[in-house]
């Protein structure tokens, strides 16, 4: 029998299996001849000492004890193109784990994706990035993967009491994700591996029998006495189906507004904006890892970072080691960025999202808009960016430490945001509450983490698509809409989830529901 040992190592043993072995030969106290395979189960960085250490968590097999290397495979999923249909809105990470659960269910998935597949894309994403063009179907947060396809690939998630994250991450192996992924604390898989997994994905969907349609936008629903009957889309296609998953993302916002001129139950909902900040990754290492130069064993340094300002939660979002700043605009006349990394997470920048939490009292200036006043607060910010910044994709920048004392920057260096910068003083982005916190959260940021602060940091405005400005009420127990039978808001655009794994997590929750609902 395997023995589950749990110690700390260097993380030059840490990289490698033999020294590994020779050290867990030593707990043992035996020869390393006769440790067969250390199979590390759970690995993490302590850096909190200044010989920072690998947190290892491993069952430990002796020569002679019986060791399988565990192979993770697919479900047999079954064929499915004859069975009942269930139209999936969004092919973000909700909807194509919705998809891939309801082919196990033996339910035929209808997946209406209103940007490109994951190749497709890559066009619209240069247009933004070189040209300054935002199509407003296809961009950084719409198109098949969902926003998380061209930002990042994170699998960490909190939530542990949502679901099996195992589950979700063994799929993503299963789908060619490395095995790593079950195994670090902090698991990636990188904006360059991304996309293949995603088509993969939408491969085996269709193979089974399920659809995936590109380019087709939901213009309407289909409700006849509070049922759902389907969806129009965009060519005037009427979709039927009375089973619906609206897995739209966090910046459908013509989905929330057609929702509410129908009188689709919606409300307003907290959420968290500020701004991306940008440091040299070395400098980042210096101060995480209490070193001049990191070595070869460690990985470009994350950071984490949460202080309560004027009695707001102020706090990193979303942190990019060895990473880029992104534009993420969904329409013409706004800016937002976001960030990414490559899977190697080499790029010489480190840059998160800064951002401080909203109230629903601080939209009452866009009241009359009713739940969809937190949506119009934040698109007012990022058209306001836009238009400082010169009307284009360049966003507004501003040196972190001028920042905190007001004071326009005379120059701002060649930043990782590939369509440029423009000095703006960031007071005149952001309601004056806002910037206030931000000024002395920074001031706390700098106190906590000692280098922080610095001019050699650049505040990139604004970093405004943290979460759903907006909640989709559904019934806690059915997961369908309180007042729509059969619609089930699902994943991070009705507020259900929060990044790649919770949003998969939450996509198979629906799935299960609606499923559960056709056999009573």
């Amino acid at each position: 029998m395997p023995r589950e040992f749990q110690f700390q190592v260097s993380p030059e043993v840490a990289a490698n299996e033999s020294l590994l072995a020779q050290h867990v030969a030593k707990l043992f106290q035996v020869s390393p001849k006769e440790i067969q395979k250390v199979d590390v189960l759970k690995r993490s960085i302590d850096a909190r000492q200044k010989a920072i250490k690998m947190n290892i968590k491993a069952n430990v097999f002796l020569v002679g004890e019986e060791y399988k290397a565990q192979k993770i495979e697919l479900p047999d999923y079954p064929n499915v193109a004859n069975k009942q249909e269930v139209i999936v809105v969004g092919a973000g990470p909700a909807g194509l784990f919705a998809a891939l659960q309801l082919i196990e269910l033996g339910l035929k998935p209808i997946v209406l994706e209103r940007g490109k597949d994951v190749r497709g894309r890559r066009r619209d994403l240069k247009a933004i990035n070189v040209d300054h063009i935002v199509n407003e179907d296809s961009n950084y947060c719409f198109g098949e993967g969902g926003a998380g396809t061209y930002s990042d690939g994170k699998l960490y998630t909190r939530s542990k009491k949502r679901g099996d994250i195992d589950r979700i991450l063994a799929l993503l192996v299963g789908f060619g994700a490395t095995p790593d992924i079950m195994v670090e604390a902090h698991p990636h898989i990188g904006t360059n591996k991304l996309p293949q997994i995603i088509q993969d994905i939408r491969e085996k969907i269709i193979e089974c029998g399920g659809q995936v349609l590109f380019e087709t936008r939901v213009t309407d629903f289909v409700i006849k006495n509070n049922e759902m009957q389907g969806v129009v889309v965009q060519n005037g296609d009427v979709i039927s189906a009375n089973k619906v998953i609206l897995a739209t993302g966090h910046s459908a916002r013509d989905i929330f507004e057609l929702l509410h001129k129908k009188g689709v139950h919606i409300e307003a909902k907290p959420f968290a904006l500020g701004v991306r900040a940008e440091h040299p990754q070395e400098l980042i290492d210096q101060i995480q890892y209490s070193c001049d130069f990191r070595g070869d064993y460690l990985p470009p340094a994350p950071y984490s970072i949460v202080k309560q300002v004027n009695g707001r939660g102020m706090y990193s979002f979303c942190m990019c080691p060895g990473g880029v700043i992104a534009p993420c605009a969904t329409a013409p006349g706004e800016v937002v960025t976001n960030g990414w990394s490559p899977s190697k997470r080499d790029q010489a920048t480190a840059n998160s999202g800064i951002v401080v939490e909203l109230k629903l009292e601080d939209f009452k200036p866009y009241e009359k808009f009713g739940p969809l006043a937190g949506m119009e607060f934040q698109k007012a910010i990022e058209q306001k960016a836009w238009y400082l910044a010169g009307q284009t994709q360049k966003v507004p920048a501003q040196r972190m430490v001028d920042f905190t004392q007001n004071k326009v920057s005379k120059d701002i260096p060649k930043t990782s945001y590939v369509p440029g910068t423009t000095s703006v003083e960031m007071g005149q982005v952001f309601p004056g509450f806002l910037s206030q916190i931000m000024r002395e959260g920074f001031v706390q940021f700098g106190k906590a983490m000692k280098g922080y602060m610095t001019n050699d940091a650049i505040l990139h405005a604004p970093e405004s698509r943290t979460s759903s400005p907006v909640r989709i009420p559904r019934d806690n127990y059915s997961l369908e809409h309180v007042q729509i039978k059969g619609l089930y808001p699902c994943g991070e655009g009705a507020g259900y989830a929060g990044g790649i794994i919770s949003a998969a997590i939450d996509g198979e929750k629906c799935a299960l529901k609606i499923a559960e609902s056709l056999q009573d």
